[in-house]
């Protein structure tokens, strides 16, 4: 292979250059979608279904991009400072791969040497920059852009579940969205992919977009997608694979299951949702994992939570619980102190999580594995039922969705007893 075939084989058949790193599922579909950013004279944008491969071919395209254009500036730009560590992670291990290395050796004549290879930036020895200004530049969607220009501009998935449950964040996205143009070159180019989550996300202020739903990239399977479609809510599949948003449905949660012995609870972790006064419901729960089903035990009140440590103290002791959690958001660890006089191992930790993203990415696909015991409220099981983006009462959804978090995240933690 001579120079011009080297680079006529990666401007024209980007997808065989992925297929060679390792990326052996991309097709000619994603081979349009890589000559369509590498070639790209405006702001373009591009809507594919979750599961697509963008991503990946978005990091192919950054690396064809600093090998055949290197005196060009790049930025990567998605949600979180932790997605965009990842990708340019991805960046230089195509960089460092002997395929990559062949080409650059046919083209330039040269060994590809990477002289900045950081968390958030990328340069090889093919660039010629007297401002030393790296080849790639990734950031997370708050990072600073005071000051940079570009020539190249790839947003990913900048639009994500924050935006939409999150009308604050979707004007957030939308301000950093226009700044961007801002630090565009005077011919430079804005590059958009991701899924659309709301209405009136961010999607709105960019280019119309090519869109490419889950029926017809042939890339899933229909017993997939109905699996992936049995847990998740309507409105989410609808956004991530269909492409489009219809209304919040009422229903999330239905067909709660019932277990008629209640001792199977026995030797558990706990979890207490309290609640300091108004309308609002202390919500207790215990939860016992075996193999992949869930036990819980389900108890709350309409009460202060002062009112209905007795009540929990009663649970406690009669099931012989283990740990119990509760947040100290709301109350610096107050409650936790209060359990402990009583002998309870009682443990805190703050809470970060949007409430509704948790219950419904926690909850959800698990949802046919959960089974209350008969000694669970009725009030407790009804509320999880009734439970919807924009529903009153949510403690008994998110103590339950809190406790699970825990468990599976110290599924190994050994179980104390609390009652000799």
């Amino acid at each position: 292979m001579n120079r011009r075939e080297a680079i006529e084989f990666l401007l024209k058949t980007p997808y065989k250059f992925g297929q060679l790193l390792g990326f052996t599922k991309l097709t000619e579909l994603h081979n349009k979608w890589m000559i369509n950013m590498l070639n790209a004279d405006k702001d373009k944008t591009l809507q594919a279904h979750r599961g697509s491969y963008k991503t990946t071919c978005v990091s192919i395209v950054l690396a064809l991009l600093i090998i055949l254009r290197p005196n060009k500036r790049i930025l990567f730009i998605r949600k979180t400072d932790g997605d965009v560590k990842e990708i340019c992670r991805q960046v230089e291990k195509i960089l460092k791969d002997p395929h990559t290395q062949y080409f650059v050796e046919k083209i330039y004549g040269i060994t590809l040497q990477l002289t900045t290879e950081t968390q958030t930036e990328v340069n090889t020895n093919l660039a010629i920059d007297t401002k030393g200004t790296s080849q790639l530049t990734c950031i997370g969607l708050g990072g600073s852009l005071t000051g940079k220009h570009y020539d190249y501009i790839f947003t990913d998935d900048i639009v994500n579940l924050q935006d939409r449950v999150s009308r604050t964040e979707r004007e957030r996205t939308k301000l950093i969205y226009q700044e961007l143009q801002n630090i565009k070159n005077r011919d430079g180019v804005i590059f958009n992919s991701g899924t659309p989550w709301h209405k009136d996300d961010a999607f709105k202020l960019m280019p119309n977009p090519e869109k490419y739903d889950c029926y017809v990239t042939g890339l899933i399977s229909d017993e997939e997608l109905n699996d992936i479609k049995s847990k998740m809510i309507a409105s989410l599949f609808s956004a991530n694979y269909e492409l489009k948003h219809i209304a919040n449905e009422d229903i999330i949660f239905s067909n709660a299951k019932r277990y008629s012995e209640n001792s199977v609870i026995e030797q558990s972790f706990c979890h207490v949702d309290a609640a300091y006064g108004g309308n609002d419901w202390t919500s207790f729960t215990s939860v016992k994992k075996v193999g992949n089903i869930y036990y819980v035990l389900g108890k709350t009140w309409q009460k202060h939570v002062d009112e209905c440590i007795p009540d929990i103290l009663k649970y406690i002791k009669k099931y012989n619980l283990g740990k119990l959690y509760c947040e100290d958001n709301a109350d610096k660890g107050y409650l936790a102190k209060q359990f402990r006089t009583f002998g309870i191992r009682c443990q805190t930790y703050h809470e970060n999580m949007n409430k509704y993203i948790k219950i419904t990415s926690i909850l959800k696909p698990i949802w046919e594995d959960i089974y209350f015991i008969e000694d669970t409220d009725d009030d407790y099981i009804n509320q999880i039922l009734e439970f919807n983006e924009h529903v009153e009462h949510d403690d008994c959804a998110d103590s339950l969705a809190s406790l699970i978090r825990k468990i599976n995240k110290k599924s190994n933690d050994e179980y104390k007893p609390l009652w000799n």
